[in-house]
């Protein structure tokens, strides 16, 4: 009796399948918590409905499915565009690998005592800050490199302290205006132009400091900490959205959770 073809399975099929599972962790986790998340969902249940109907010869609906997901691809260019953006930052930064654990853990990168942000201190200087309702406008770096954004103001290397963020930030400080890249423990860039989110969904009262937070955490996977100028109201902005707290406890937690890993 002849074996059939799709009991057959190999080494080659167990990596196949394991990285096409990678990939979609991976995009999942890009549009996770984003609108775009039930357009990935939804298409991939039409393509499994499409391979059912495949594997059952129903010609005429496969043959429908089929034109709609290879007409739809160009569709999900334009849908997907922010993801496909963040998902090519991620591959093609530099520090893609050399922030991977596997490969610390084996020293074929860079040590993994590499300084972390000093969050305690960001948490000081933005609280003090807040108080005077002075404008901050810190981004973390992560694993996106952001090179392109920091090549629009002035370069800086020098450790993360509360009084140099106190410092940069004084409202009468050359520095103030733009953002401060940080990246580890260091601040590599002060003044830096940051692109502006055109999203309609983003209430009136939120001005130019939080729509550049948001518009740099759309397009990678850095995160933002904003500090308003009209309020004083301390803000964690995350794959373009707002992430709510309750306290600076809370607030010292995401940022831990979100720079040392």
């Amino acid at each position: 009796m002849e074996t059939l073809n799709f009991l057959e399975f190999n080494i080659i099929d167990a990596i196949d399948i394991t990285l096409v599972a990678l990939l979609l962790y991976y995009v999942y986790k890009l549009v996770k918590g984003t609108v775009a998340i039930n357009i990935f969902i939804g298409i991939v249940v039409i393509y499994l409905i499409w391979q059912l109907t495949v594997a059952l010869h129903m010609d005429v609906l496969s043959n429908i499915l089929g034109k709609f997901i290879s007409v739809g691809v160009f569709a999900l260019i334009v849908v997907f565009q922010q993801e496909i953006r963040k998902f090519l930052l991620l591959i093609g930064s530099s520090k893609f690998f050399t922030n991977n654990k596997l490969l610390k853990n084996l020293n074929f990168s860079q040590s993994s005592a590499e300084s972390k942000a000093n969050i305690a201190a960001v948490i000081r200087a933005c609280n003090k800050l807040a108080t005077t309702q002075t404008g901050v406008l810190l981004i973390f770096e992560r694993k996106n490199n952001l090179e392109f954004v920091k090549n629009t103001g002035d370069e800086m290397n020098i450790a993360l302290t509360q009084p140099i963020l106190e410092s940069i930030f004084y409202k009468n400080s050359p520095l103030h205006d733009g953002a401060a890249i940080v990246e580890g423990n260091i601040i590599t860039a002060t003044r830096v132009i940051l692109p502006v989110s055109n999203s309609r969904s983003i209430p009136d009262r939120f001005g130019l400091r939080h729509r550049a937070a948001i518009g740099i955490t759309e397009k990678t996977d850095a995160v933002a900490l904003v500090v308003s100028e009209e309020t004083g109201k301390i803000s964690y902005i995350k794959n373009g959205e707002f992430v709510l707290f309750e306290n600076t406890d809370e607030l010292s937690g995401l940022l831990h959770e979100d720079l040392d890993n």
